[in-house]
């Protein structure tokens, strides 16, 4: 009896030990994630849309980690995919709807100032991985002014959706998905900003 409850209590302490260590070790992994995840919070709130640029770029915090380029280039990168992916949306809009005169314009420009911008942000992305030395002043500020074109360009595509002659339907689903690129461009803009800033400051 006396040897059964040793070994009893000696299986209980062996599992109350291995219990510890794995939330021990739980914990140690998780910390890293949170940090990453607190970072890009925080950077997120020199955004105009904060909100949107976490819930965009939190699901890249391990790739990301505490990186300020890491985190401008991620955003970069989203908002590239976003605007390139877009104008199959509007041929999808063009097929199921019935379009006037107007509103199939207004697709056809929109569709070409968005073939602009992606080139700008292809360009910018480019340019990121260039980004050191002595040429990085120069360099920023080709990214900053190609993101800022392609920002232009989005503003003057949903400008094409304006006034009553839209169809409602056409009009919401269109504008609905250029804003939202809009504001993944605008909150890369503002990340790519913050990034030079920092350099600025430890140079």
């Amino acid at each position: 009896m006396e040897n059964s409850y040793i070994s009893n209590s000696t299986l209980t302490s062996i599992l109350i030990f291995l219990l510890l260590v794995t939330y021990m070790n739980s914990s140690i992994a998780m910390r890293p994630i949170e940090k990453n995840t607190k970072f890009i919070k925080s950077s997120c709130s020199t955004t105009i849309y904060p909100q949107l640029c976490y819930s965009s770029l939190s699901s890249y915090a391990s790739r990301i980690q505490t990186s300020p380029k890491l985190l401008a280039n991620t955003a970069l990168s989203v908002t590239l995919e976003a605007v390139r992916s877009t104008p199959s949306v509007l041929a999808k809009v063009s097929k199921t709807h019935h379009l006037k005169p107007r509103e199939a314009a207004a697709i056809s420009d929109c569709v070409e100032e968005l073939t602009d911008a992606v080139e700008e942000l292809q360009n910018s992305m480019e340019e990121m991985g260039q980004l050191r030395g002595k040429n990085f002043g120069l360099k920023m500020n080709d990214i900053q002014t190609w993101v800022s074109a392609a920002l232009t360009n989005e503003d003057t595509c949903m400008e094409g959706f304006a006034g009553k002659a839209m169809n409602g339907s056409v009009k919401a689903t269109v504008r609905g998905r250029l804003v939202s690129v809009a504001q993944l461009t605008s909150n890369a803009l503002a990340l790519i900003n913050y990034y030079a800033s920092l350099h600025t400051k430890s140079t």
